[in-house]
Parts: structure tokens; C-alpha cells; sequence
């Protein structure tokens, strides 16, 4: 159930609530509702006396079962930071490097490449989930190092993946924002800890899974205590063949009109094809998009991992030029559309 509280009311107004809650054994959590007040999700029911307190002003006992993703609990958009990048702020945030992180020079000037192109936060993987056994699957903690002298000479915060609960605090060490993959999306154990993890969580819609599901898993990660959450439209499974997955943008604005979390794209996977990476990231942005992720090296054939959907630094710098001008005609309100580049030296 989500009891909503007034704008103006005394602390001790939930606090009464929680104290009321948590008194009958339920789970509650109190949370801004991005209008000033406060709502209160209650794990469970209860009765009309333990809510019959001055400041409450309404209380929801049907609701969708993420009652914490939904609109309901918060109607103000959410804003996720990471490092001091705003993902839902306004203007798309660009997450761009290498499917894979090989080395440690390649991995500094692919930073910096994408930090000239006009990305904000770096994106690699240190573990990659591969369909076969035989297949690369990253360095590891040595690739999680790479990344984090990227982040000391560029400054840009980085992303990377989580497969296993045991990685989550290791990981957390070196990263910015933890990667929950498409395979990973419904790993209970998992979610709940980058819950418990205090970082910001990118969480990948599997590639069978409905819209609520999606949202579901986003709730385990709520439900733990992390507020951080970003979704992430990967593609779906369907009979076509002619690309990797189907990019369900359909995705986007029916998440935006369900929950308050940011919504972002992966036209990388989606699409599995580089040719089509562009046209979709555009569309992904015209759709209502907050940000994309994309794969990023400067010789994609010659990429360790997922090459045939790998763009240059210059197509990036393309996406990122048009899709700020795209987003600024669609917004309500105009954002920033300047970039900025590196020096020279």
C-alpha cells in the first residue's frame, strides 16, 4: 500500500507511520515524491486507525505490484547521478566505449576518444557473459584497474557489469555504476545486492522478458534500498533473424508512463549490426530516451568482442551532435547542447 504524506507536514508524521508499520511486521520505506511530500510504501496492509494521522492525506491499497517503480509512489521524474553525470536531468547522456576492455592503453585513449565524441560516462566490460564457454570473458579485476586509470586521466565515470553476487563489492571498488546484464535480469540474489551496494544500477531488459518484469527486477533493486535505478531497452528476442534482436522501442515511452525511473538504449544490441547503430540511437532519442549505450572502438573489425556492432569515434560524434539537436526540438524546455572536448595536449 502507499501512504501519502503532505508537503508540509511535521517529520514526525512518518515516522509515526513507518513506527506503525514496522510494529505490525511489515516492510516500509519512505521515499520523496518529487513534489515535496513523502510517500510511504507498506509491504502489506493496515488498518485505517495506525493511518489516522495528521499530515496524511491519502492512502493507495490497489496499486501495480512495483509499487516503488511506479508513477504512483513518485510522479516527479527521477534523476540518477553517477559520479557528477545527471542520467534523467534533461539532456541524453551518452555511456560509450569498448564491448570489452583488452588492455590498459587501449582502454585510455578509447576514453578519450569518446570523451571527445561527446560521451559522459565510459562503458567496458572487465566480465563478459559469452554464449559459448570458448569465447573471450575479460579480464577481470585487472580489466576493472584499466578502466579506472580511463576514469583518472579523462574523468569520466564508468559503468561495467556484474554477473555474480559474489563481484558486487569488488566491483562497486573500482566502478561508478553497476551493469546488470540481460541474462542477469531476473537473478533475485543479485538485484538484491546491488541493492544493498550504495552504487548506481544500470539494469538491461532481458531479451524475453515483458515491460513488468522488467520492472519487477528494477524492484528488487528499490526494495534493497537503492533508489539508483536506470533501465536499459537491449533488444528482444523475436523470429526475425535479419538482426540481432528486435530494439523494442515501443519500450520507452511505455516505461516513461509507467514508472519515474530513467530510461535508456542499447542500439549496440539491438541491433547487432553497425550499420544500424546510428539510425537507432536517433530514433531511441526521439522516442523519449534519457540517454544510450554504446559500443565504441576505433578499429571495430579488429575488436575482441561483439565487432560486427561496434561504431567509430566518429559515428559517435555524429550520434551525439544530431541526438542533442533532436532532443532539444522535443523537449519541453531547452538543454544543454555544447560538448565538451579535450585539448589538444
Amino acid at each position: 500500500m502507499l501512504v501519502r504524506i503532505a508537503p508540509h507536514a511535521a517529520d514526525s508524521t512518518t515516522e509515526i507511520v513507518l513506527a506503525n508499520a514496522i510494529a505490525l511486521g511489515l516492510d516500509a520505506r519512505a521515499i520523496a515524491d518529487g513534489q515535496g511530500g513523502v510517500t510511504v510504501a507498506i509491504d502489506g496492509d493496515m488498518h485505517d486507525g495506525a493511518l489516522d494521522i495528521a499530515g496524511v492525506v491519502s492512502v493507495q491499497r490497489k496499486h501495480k505490484p512495483f509499487m516503488l517503480a511506479t508513477k504512483d509512489a513518485k510522479a516527479a521524474p527521477s534523476t540518477v547521478m553517477v559520479g557528477d553525470v545527471a542520467i534523467g536531468g534533461g539532456a541524453p547522456v551518452i555511456m560509450a566505449g569498448p564491448c570489452v576492455i583488452e588492455n590498459e592503453r587501449d582502454t585510455v585513449e578509447i576514453a578519450r576518444m569518446v570523451k571527445q565524441a561527446g560521451a559522459t560516462i565510459l562503458r567496458g566490460g572487465a566480465f563478459k557473459p559469452r554464449s559459448s564457454p570458448y569465447s573471450f570473458q575479460g579480464l577481470g579485476e585487472l580489466g576493472l584497474q584499466h578502466m579506472a586509470r580511463a576514469r583518472e586521466l579523462t574523468g569520466l565515470p564508468v559503468v561495467t557489469e556484474v554477473m555474480e553476487p559474489d563481484q558486487v563489492e569488488m566491483i562497486a571498488e573500482y566502478s561508478d555504476m553497476l551493469q546488470i546484464g540481460a541474462r542477469n535480469m531476473q537473478n533475485t540474489p543479485l538485484l538484491k545486492k546491488v541493492g544493498r551496494s550504495g552504487k548506481p544500477v544500470l539494469l538491461k531488459r532481458g531479451f524475453s522478458a515483458t515491460i513488468e518484469e522488467w520492472l519487477m527486477s528494477a524492484e528488487y533493486i528499490l526494495a534493497a534500498g537503492n533508489p539508483d535505478v536506470v533501465l536499459c531497452e537491449r533488444g528482444i528476442r523475436s523470429f526475425d533473424t535479419s538482426t540481432r534482436f528486435t530494439l523494442d522501442l515501443n519500450a520507452i515511452p511505455v516505461a516513461k508512463e509507467l514508472t519515474h525511473l530513467p530510461v535508456i538504449v542499447d542500439p549496440s544490441h539491438g541491433t547487432g549490426r553497425r550499420s544500424l547503430v546510428e539510425r537507432m540511437s536517433l530514433a531511441a532519442l526521439a522516442a523519449g530516451a534519457d540517454g544510450l549505450i554504446v559500443e565504441v572502438h576505433p578499429n571495430p573489425d579488429s575488436a575482441a568482442c561483439d565487432a560486427s556492432q561496434t561504431i567509430t569515434p566518429d559515428t559517435l560524434d555524429r550520434i551525439v551532435r544530431r541526438g542533442l539537436a533532436i532532443s532539444e526540438m522535443l523537449a519541453d524546455e531547452p538543454v544543454l547542447t555544447s560538448v565538451t572536448v579535450l585539448s589538444a595536449d
